[in-house]
């Protein structure tokens, strides 16, 4: 049998190379789900143990018989971010894929009376560009794939329509309400109505929730790695917001 051809040998040796990559690429990303597997922060979840502080030993709510109608911040403790599940090939990650900030800026005007609490406007701004995960090489890619961040560093959100819930029902519990309002994400806007969780806690109005939805309806694409790392068709951007009278 002929010796191989130059050209044959190189064909053989880069063929080799390629497959030898392969499989150390192959061998990380079952370490980065198996080995070290995700351990995903729960969603955000108000518990009528935090907001049983606002009521007083008769039930009503503190902060209803104190002067705060007005403009209410952003205070410590606000919290955003994504959550979706990863893929590696067919197989899917053990937990989600959770990235979060604190850089949450934005305000409501909120008018409290003994019966009612009424928030007619409200607006948040969340720097997308500064969410960081468990994984360092994920939080780089979402700056150019995906969410993009880089090219679209905020999310905002914009109240639509006015929300007024009776004080009663934040006397000592969580309150779940609909709320419509304008996301913009990624540099698309849409009308959303989601439900959300409500709380009262001492001088704080808390506020829970998250928004699903398919990557295309903000004009995203789901992110791939390599066609190794893939996440699953809809994500979730959740948030858990604290405000306090400016």
């Amino acid at each position: 049998m002929a010796d191989e051809s130059p050209r044959s040998k190189r064909r053989t040796l880069m063929w080799l190379v390629g497959a030898g990559v392969a499989v150390a690429l192959a061998g990380f990303l079952v370490i980065y789900f198996v080995v070290f597997p995700t351990s995903s922060p729960k969603p955000f979840k108000l518990s009528t143990a935090t907001v049983t502080s606002a009521t007083t030993s008769a039930g009503t709510a503190t902060v209803a018989s104190s002067p705060s109608s007005g403009r209410w911040s952003i205070a410590a403790g606000s919290q955003a971010g994504y959550r979706v599940r990863e893929k590696l090939a067919f197989l899917p990650a053990e937990s989600d894929a959770v990235g979060r900030t604190s850089q949450v800026t934005g305000s409501a005007v909120v008018t409290l009376s003994k019966q009612s609490l009424h928030i007619s406007t409200a607006s948040f701004t969340v720097a997308v560009n500064t969410l960081t995960s468990d994984r360092s090489m994920r939080d780089e890619k979402i700056h150019s794939i995906g969410l993009e961040s880089d090219r679209y560093p905020n999310a905002t959100f914009v109240l639509a329509s006015p929300v007024t819930i009776a004080v009663s029902a934040l006397s000592g519990h969580v309150a779940r309400v609909p709320v419509t309002g304008t996301f913009t994400i990624h540099g698309v806007s849409r009308s959303e109505t989601i439900p959300i969780e409500l709380g009262l806690a001492g001088s704080t109005l808390q506020a829970a929730g998250s928004l699903t939805f398919p990557w295309g309806a903000f004009g995203m694409t789901a992110p791939s790695v390599g066609g190794f790392v893939n996440v699953t068709e809809k994500a979730t951007m959740e948030f858990d917001l604290r405000l306090a009278r400016a």
